[in-house]
């Protein structure tokens, strides 16, 4: 199919007021993540024989939040066309390892084409080309004219088109490739892109490059010799491996750019004709009436009766795609229409007044914590939000440093303030995971009473096999997306503490998570209502929240002298096994070296080879250990000295490090939304698996002990018995 701006949507007017900027979706890119994001969803809920819609619905979330967040006069969505491009026959093995596109995908392109022409937009997919191309050509020929352009794309091979007019975004993790953005994440200049994928090259798009040669030292042969030409011309000067692989592929180089470089000068004359003026790619009102017979057809209920025209009184099943949703009961109720946002920060008493006024007022409040730890048991606060209507919310700072953060409002004093409403079980209070909330109000002598709802509870129960951290439920549920944790922190080494994010950036970050959680609420809230059985198990699950947050509270009494004991027992021991098996092998080796002990197994003592790796490397994996153990004394005593080495360092030495030293017990986090079958999950230290079959791991739990005038109870149930009442 090839869409031409004769035929592109009806003629409906453009907004007056959109910024002279060019918006360009990288359309390919979005159906993919679409499709992988979204859950089976069927036009026909429950009926996999019916026309799967998962990716139609994910495209039609990301792109109502594009055109909301960037305001723009001129757009188009382009994908790649069907058949084989320019890049094919210059170089027959290109994409050649990718998986062929999955049924359920391909069966949604159309509709998506015919989607996003209602909404207003140019769409283009043109043969012989990628979409990358078409994007650079029309990028390219905007910026010549002073236009703004932004591409919208998680391809990182785009960067090499960045200017001073164009930007590539990524709204998937709110990346930002400008200029600076493009310096800053590949180390060269975008001008010099072309030549640091053409030295690295493509595994996605099976595009070989120098051998061995990662994008550190493309920036570092770039930023000495200035480009590859000047480098390829001084080749014979590179020395070391790296200087053979880059002379071993000087052939290839030539090729290798072809591949790489986007076109900014493709023929567009059939689906743009007005270029390089771009009155073709105006973008359009959304065609509100012919949405709504295209969101019947696909059984998008929801977004029919929001899109103006009628429809059903009651929205019909499955909108949510829950995989056991039932054909009686709600659908998911339509994504609201994103509210102005007045997110405020309060940094003075006149103002938290004012706040504290509508906090009174309000039936709900979503109340969220930002901490400095994780660690819920040590966690202090450095700021609270609280929201309480969509789009309206608050953030106040206690703990933020630096020289540059205004004044703060006292901790003490405004704990104080809070301290009433907070311990009184008749004001209703919502959050997301409140358990490490609570502990977090706990580390600051705070009882929090009268949280009557959790946002993640009410996913886990509504839909089990779906993530329910507060960043997807927001994506899923109400087609936003905030600010992340790494936007504001950043990740690895370089991570800061949250109390030294800007504060402006905190208070957004902050007020979008208690706002979001709010706003999610209202839509899950009503579905368990629909459902008695749903709603009593979800008030269950509120119970046990409870629960366990008192059991992780009080925590488990550990013995450290009897774990200190053991700690040296298991010591020896190990000591003894090594030694045994120095002589078991004729020489001291590396116990833990898989290479070291493939040698001395294979090559010295000639033991069979089980298996081998994925690199063709003899394995020496637990299953190869305990099939050679049965007949030779070595691999016995490996297997020995690996458990009990995971005995030693995981439980004897770490368990009585890990208690809390103003407690003096152990306090394991019960994670209450993971497993799919509704069991617990014990992590920080894991309490679950510590092992019984031997006579060690067993001696391990004679160390968690019960204070005098206590005992420690267990109690299990069978799952067998339960699986037979289920069928009675």
């Amino acid at each position: 199919m090839n869409d031409t701006a004769t035929d592109a949507r009806p003629d409906l007017p453009a907004p007056t007021d959109a910024p002279p900027t060019l918006l360009l979706v990288d359309g390919s890119s979005y159906l993919y993540r679409a499709f992988h994001a979204m859950p089976d969803l069927r036009a026909v809920p429950g009926d996999p024989a019916s026309p799967a819609t998962g990716a139609i619905r994910g495209m039609i979330n990301m792109m109502d939040r594009l055109r909301k967040d960037i305001p723009a006069r001129w757009a188009a969505c382009v994908f790649d066309a069907k058949g084989p491009t320019f890049r094919d026959d210059l170089y027959p093995a290109y994409k050649q390892q990718r998986s062929p596109m999955p049924d359920d995908l391909r069966s949604q392109i159309e509709p998506i084409h015919e989607l996003i022409r209602l909404l207003g937009w140019q769409v283009l997919d043109v043969p012989g080309v990628e979409a990358d191309d078409v994007i650079g050509t029309l990028a390219r020929t905007a910026a010549a004219q002073g236009i703004e352009v932004i591409v919208s794309s998680g391809d990182k091979d785009l960067a090499q088109l960045v200017n001073a007019h164009i930007t590539i975004i990524d709204t998937m993790n709110g990346k930002r490739r400008d200029e600076a953005g493009v310096l800053a994440e590949f180390g060269v200049p975008a001008h010099q892109m072309i030549d640091f994928q053409t030295l690295v090259g493509d595994v996605v798009d099976n595009v070989p490059g120098v051998e061995k040669v990662g994008p550190k030292t493309a920036a570092k042969w770039l930023a000495e010799y200035g480009s590859l030409d000047a480098l390829v011309a001084r080749a014979h000067e590179i020395k070391g491996v790296t200087g053979e692989n880059l002379r071993k592929a000087l052939d290839w180089l030539p090729t290798g750019r072809q591949l790489v470089t986007i076109k900014t000068d493709c023929d567009l004359s059939t689906w743009v004709p007005s270029l390089p003026a771009l009155d073709a790619l105006h973008l359009h009102q959304p065609d509100e009436a012919a949405l709504h017979d295209f969101y019947l057809r696909f059984g998008f209920k929801g977004l029919a009766a929001r899109s103006g025209a009628a429809a059903p009184a009651r929205p019909a099943p499955g909108d949510s795609g829950d995989l056991f949703a039932s054909t009686d009961a709600p659908a998911t109720p339509p994504p609201p229409v994103a509210p102005d946002t007045h997110y405020q920060t309060l940094t003075d008493w006149a103002a938290f007044d004012a706040w504290w006024a509508e906090v009174q007022a309000a039936p709900l409040v979503a109340l969220d914590t930002e901490t400095n730890s994780l660690d819920a048991m040590q966690a202090q606060l450095v700021g609270i939000s609280m929201a309480v209507a969509p789009g309206r919310a608050a953030y106040i700072p206690l703990a933020h440093q630096g020289t540059d953060q205004p004044q703060q409002l006292p901790l003490e004093a405004v704990l104080a303030r809070l301290r009433p409403w907070l311990e009184d079980a008749g004001r209703a209070k919502l959050g997301q995971h409140v358990k490490y909330d609570q502990h977090v109000w706990a580390n600051h002598q705070i009882t929090v009473r009268g949280y009557a709802h959790d946002t993640m509870l009410q996913s886990y129960v509504l839909e089990v096999h779906k993530p329910h951290s507060l960043e997807s439920l927001a994506l899923r549920h109400i087609g936003r997306q905030g600010l992340s944790y790494e936007d504001l922190c950043g990740k690895g080494a370089h991570q800061i503490p949250f109390a030294q994010v800007e504060l402006a950036r905190a208070a957004q970050y902050s007020c979008e998570d208690a706002d979001f959680c709010l706003q999610v609420h209202a839509q899950l809230w009503p579905q368990l209502q629909a459902d008695e059985g749903l709603a009593r198990i979800y008030a269950l699950e509120m119970q046990t929240s409870e629960a366990l947050f008192r059991i992780e509270r009080n925590g488990v009494l550990i013995d450290a002298p009897t774990l200190a004991a053991q700690s040296h027992a298991l010591g020896q021991r190990i000591l003894q096994i090594e030694q045994e098996a120095y002589e078991l092998a004729g020489q001291p080796f590396n116990l833990g070296s898989p290479k070291q002990l493939g040698e001395i197994f294979f090559d010295k003592l000639g033991l069979p080879v089980i298996k081998k790796t994925a690199t063709g490397a003899r394995s020496t994996d637990e299953e190869v250990l305990e099939r050679l153990a049965q007949d030779y004394p070595l691999p016995a005593r490996i297997l020995e000295h690996r458990s009990l080495s995971k005995l030693k360092g995981t439980y004897t030495d770490k368990l009585a490090q890990m208690a809390q030293p103003h407690t003096g017990r152990v306090h394991t986090h019960y994670a209450q939304a993971v497993a799919v079958t509704g069991r617990l999950s014990s992590n920080d230290p894991n309490l679950q698996n510590i092992p019984i079959r031997t006579a060690e791991g067993r001696r391990v739990r004679e160390a968690f002990v019960a204070p005098p005038g206590h005992c420690i109870a267990s109690a299990d149930y069978s799952q067998i018995e339960l699986r037979i009442m289920a069928h009675l």
